[in-house]
């Protein structure tokens, strides 16, 4: 069966109908209070690259199962209503994705940072080196 939308479409279309901060704009955000950050990299992403500091994991391949406050895996930390989350991987495909599922959700108060992770690196964002 040939695909008929690939990763790119999808990307661009979710990046048309979703919040994208920069990498300063989140962390104004954040710092300012106003944002939670969620890492949604896998956990090997996360060893090798490091981690930005105060960021929730959140997996993406649990991320829906964790906000969903039906789910038996609901994480309370998507209940708090008044805080952006503000999501990101590694170059910013997999959380505009992510993006869209939880607005797609209801969620109104998603966004993601433009080039992920490797934009926050590259900015010279501060991180913390697993041991």
């Amino acid at each position: 069966m040939p695909i008929t939308k690939g990763f790119k479409t999808l990307v661009e279309e979710a990046m048309s109908q979703i919040t994208t901060h920069s990498v300063d704009e989140a962390r104004r955000r954040a710092e300012a209070g106003k944002a939670t950050l969620i890492d949604i990299r896998d956990i090997r992403e996360l060893e090798q690259g490091g981690r930005v500091p105060g960021a929730f994991h959140a997996p993406r391949g649990m991320l829906e199962f964790w906000v969903d406050p039906d789910s038996p895996y609901h994480k309370p930390i998507f209940a708090n209503e008044n805080t952006e989350f503000i999501l990101f991987c590694g170059a910013g495909w997999r959380s505009a994705l992510a993006t869209k599922t939880l607005q797609d959700m209801g969620m109104t108060n998603v966004a993601h940072i433009e080039g992920g992770f490797g934009a926050w690196k590259e900015s010279g964002a501060p991180i913390e080196k697993n041991h």
